[in-house]
């Protein structure tokens, strides 16, 4: 009965509400940041500018996991307590690294990295606009004088949600290229979640040894990738068929190289009452 405590901390709310504001910030910078390059950048250049800034994002979750696996060997309560007291060790089960230290250093970081983006401007012209200022002037002139000439255009029905959705899922190459990235993403998630306690479990690893393995070895090749293939868009010119079967290809690859993890592992540990029997 000692055990049992009710709540008394509400701090989860902070961290809840907290990662409501990041998941709103984040979510622009991918289809608007896309958007922007795609109209304000030559079409040969976009393949490599759209490369990069997959390649950038990628950076984020390798400096995370390494940020993670320094925070992990510092103990949670570090500030408060004297360290000579404690007597277990980052390899004791009862060990809790101080995870909230990297919600400090990675807010500060995204404030600072916020700030460039105050000073771009509200729009740019595009390439095959600079040299037809006069003429854009003209046309935009002639169409204003038109305009007025016309009689008033009757207000266009309103466009409700479920229209806008029912059309966009109708596409059969966006609603393709929408289940190849629910697959993907799907299993990339189960493989960073769980892939860090496999390597704890099976291998005897740390906690912070198995965040730094993961963010030097499973990341890195992840960014190159991408940082490739949008070159190789750029030099092969490929078109949206050519690119089309190109990812493919690289990602029926993938799946199949990837069939090579079945054939890596330890033996399961023996659990008396699930593998063994009590006695």
């Amino acid at each position: 009965a000692g055990c049992e405590k009710e709540p008394s901390s509400y701090m989860w709310i902070y961290i809840l509400l907290g990662n409501m504001l990041r998941g709103i910030g984040e979510t622009p910078i991918a289809p608007l940041g896309i958007s922007y390059l795609d109209d304000f950048a030559k079409e040969e250049d976009v393949p490599v500018y759209v490369a990069c800034l997959h390649t950038i994002a990628m950076f984020g979750p390798i400096f995370g996991f390494l940020l993670g696996s320094l925070c992990a060997k510092l103990y949670v309560d570090i500030g408060f307590v004297d360290l000579g007291s404690i007597a277990i060790t980052p390899q004791d089960s009862r060990w809790v690294g101080a995870w909230w230290l990297g919600f400090l250093i990675a807010g500060i970081t995204n404030f600072l990295a916020a700030i460039p983006f105050l000073f771009l401007p509200k729009s740019l012209k595009k390439p095959e606009e600079a040299n037809n200022d006069k003429t854009s002037f003209a046309l935009l002139e002639n169409k204003g004088t038109t305009r007025k000439m016309l009689p008033p255009a009757k207000p266009k029905p309103r466009k409700y949600f479920y229209t806008s959705l029912k059309k966009v899922l109708s596409n059969r190459m966006y609603f393709t290229f929408l289940c190849c990235s629910l697959l993907q993403f799907s299993s990339f998630i189960g493989f960073l979640t769980y892939k860090p306690k496999y390597m704890e479990q099976q291998y005897g690893q740390s906690t912070s040894k198995s965040n730094f393995l993961i963010g030097l070895t499973s990341l890195p090749p992840i960014s190159i990738g991408i940082f490739l293939g949008g070159l190789i868009m750029k030099k092969c010119k490929l078109s949206i068929i050519g690119a089309t079967k190109f990812a493919f290809t690289m990602s029926f690859l993938a799946y199949v190289i990837a069939q090579l993890h079945f054939f890596v592992g330890c033996e399961n540990h023996v659990v008396a009452g699930m593998t063994v029997s009590y006695e």
